[in-house]
């Protein structure tokens, strides 16, 4: 079976509505309540997404029992120019870890922390 690496992603998060304002903001886009299909107290709210086009899609995950931050798990943004969603990190509640930089024929990342303290990239071609 082919299928891309990465189907589905999940941030967890400590405080929901700080962490949904804040990607929000960053992002430029509202995101949508998901209900729960399984029996387990979990809130989710998901990131705008088209089946139709390339890439996976995910949602911020709050549960009771599992904590925000210190991870080893990296999720990218795909976005047009990173510097346009580095520089509303700040003034939404996060820190920006590493400014954009060039990573060769593969374009540009930049690296931030979410107000929640979890590490994210940002990636563009330009």
């Amino acid at each position: 079976m082919q299928l891309n690496p990465v189907g589905w992603f999940e941030i967890y998060v400590d405080d929901m509505a700080r962490a949904k304002k804040f990607y929000e903001s960053v992002f430029d886009v509202k995101l949508e309540k998901l209900e729960s299909p399984a029996k387990i107290d979990i809130e989710m709210w998901t990131f705008p997404h088209d089946m139709e086009r390339y890439g996976a899609n995910g949602a911020l995950a709050h549960m009771s029992h599992v904590k925000a931050g210190g991870n080893s798990t990296l999720v990218y943004f795909s976005c047009e120019d990173c510097l346009i969603e580095e520089s509303r990190v700040v003034s939404s509640g996060g820190e920006v870890q590493v400014p954009k930089m060039a990573i060769g024929d593969y374009g540009f990342i930049s690296m931030i922390s979410d107000s929640e303290g979890n590490m994210i990239g940002l990636h563009s071609m330009k």
